[in-house]
């Protein structure tokens, strides 16, 4: 990692790395969940099990990581428990493509952000950044995923994504320092 003065320390920014991702996979955990209480019987099912039994391999990673490095988790994380679920009721209650569109929305601002990490990382950390290399392919796999489902034809595709996307991206800003 390149560090400049006034830069945070290597160890707080992977503290910060550990604490941001566990928090966003915690959160997507609970979006599926809040999918699947709704559509979990419907045609997406299978597709919204698969991934979210994928962001449950991720979580588990995270929450050893966090444990292991010390690192304390986001203090928002209550708020990430309730908005990831309510995330994922309101998008399936518009409907599967809705639902699919928040995936959509979500794992693009997640690849943005694993692949900005893996560039600090340069190198360094290769446990961790072979798992965010892992986990960033999978996103993208459940990206792709909801794209084949239909995800563009969602009502007000463009709006859902962007708000998603834009909501994602606020949420790592404020887990990655708080």
């Amino acid at each position: 990692m390149k560090r400049l003065p006034g830069d945070p320390s290597r160890n707080a920014r992977i503290e910060a790395m550990v604490r941001v991702n566990h928090a966003g996979e915690y959160g997507a955990q609970r979006i599926y969940q809040g999918q699947l209480a709704l559509l979990g019987r419907g045609p997406v099912g299978p597709a919204l099990r698969h991934m979210a039994r994928q962001e449950a391999r991720h979580l588990a990673f995270f929450e050893s990581e966090l444990a292991t490095r010390r690192v304390r988790p986001t203090a928002l994380q209550p708020l990430w428990h309730l908005a990831g679920f309510a995330l994922g009721v309101a998008t399936a209650a518009l409907g599967e493509r809705a639902a699919m569109a928040c995936t959509v929305a979500v794992e693009e601002a997640i690849d943005e952000h694993y692949a900005g990490q893996l560039e600090t990382l340069d190198g360094e950390e290769p446990k961790l950044a072979a798992a965010i290399e892992e986990f960033r392919a999978e996103e993208l796999e459940h990206r792709d995923t909801a794209l084949a489902a239909g995800a563009q034809d969602a009502p007000a595709y463009a709006l859902l994504y962007r708000a998603v996307n834009t909501a994602s991206k606020l949420a790592i800003a404020l887990s990655t320092r708080i």
